[in-house]
């Protein structure tokens, strides 16, 4: 997936903002809340960092490509980050961006929720 890719998917999710910070790095946000890094590494390859939940986020620190993300992680925070993968990976991806959104969605207030429209099932 490349930054451009990943910024048109993160601009789908519902109440989403995008801002260039943390050195040039693409920062997507829910209700003011981070969920999703494009960048952040300093290789010429894409990085993608994202929160998970504590199940994925020891399955994916053992799997190729994936690390705990860069002081996020070490801060004891349940973030990865996806680098050096194909373009194979992107459906794998999606499916962790969506995940993280879900998780950092839930995470705000219900006053929050409510005046974003989210999670009002």
């Amino acid at each position: 997936m490349t930054y451009e890719e990943f910024n048109k998917f993160c601009s789908a999710l519902p109440a989403t903002s995008h801002v260039i910070q943390w050195g040039g790095s693409h920062v997507w946000k829910v209700g003011g809340k981070v969920f999703a890094i494009g960048g952040w590494e300093r290789t010429d390859k894409p990085a993608f960092t994202f929160k998970t939940s504590e199940l994925n986020y020891h399955f994916l620190n053992d799997q190729p490509g994936y690390r705990p993300a860069p002081y996020l992680a070490a801060r004891g925070m349940k973030w990865i980050q996806q680098f050096d993968l194909s373009d194979t990976e992107d459906d794998e991806l999606m499916y962790y961006l969506e995940e993280s959104y879900r998780i950092v969605s839930l995470g705000l207030t219900k006053k929050k929720q409510k005046e974003l429209g989210l999670n009002q099932d």
